[in-house]
């Protein structure tokens, strides 16, 4: 099964939080799954961090490659997509995820209720 980390679950992995449920958990760390971390939880996190919202201080590309987990860039194809999406959710970091996983065929792991109104596989985080 291929998986796409929305930016908070990915962090809630790094940190080890009890946020992120034991099914979920359990289906990010299957032998079986490719789990993907998108171009833009990187560029999510950075700004974060600069505006001071979030304290995460590690290298995200150092983590990511530590965990085993995929890169996943941002082509033509996500952008477009995301801007034809139905006005759900207006956080375009979201709406990136969203394209993603719909254009890459994956399913969106997250607790954003706003994200699981899309047509689109999604795993509920916190279960």
């Amino acid at each position: 099964m291929n998986l796409l980390l929305d930016t908070h679950v990915l962090l809630w992995w790094f940190e080890g939080s009890r946020r992120l449920g034991a099914k979920a958990r359990a289906r990010i760390g299957a032998d079986d799954a490719r789990v993907f971390v998108s171009a833009v939880s990187a560029w999510e996190i950075a700004h974060k961090r600069a505006n001071g919202k979030i304290a995460f201080d590690r290298d995200i590309r150092q983590e990511v490659e530590e965990e085993g987990f995929l890169e996943l860039a941002i082509d033509l194809e996500h952008t477009i997509v995301a801007a034809e999406l139905p006005e759900h959710h207006a956080d375009p970091f979201d709406r990136i995820l969203v394209a993603q996983a719909r254009t890459e065929g994956m399913w969106l792991v997250t607790a954003d209720a706003a994200i699981q109104q899309y047509d689109v596989p999604w795993l509920d985080a916190t279960a």
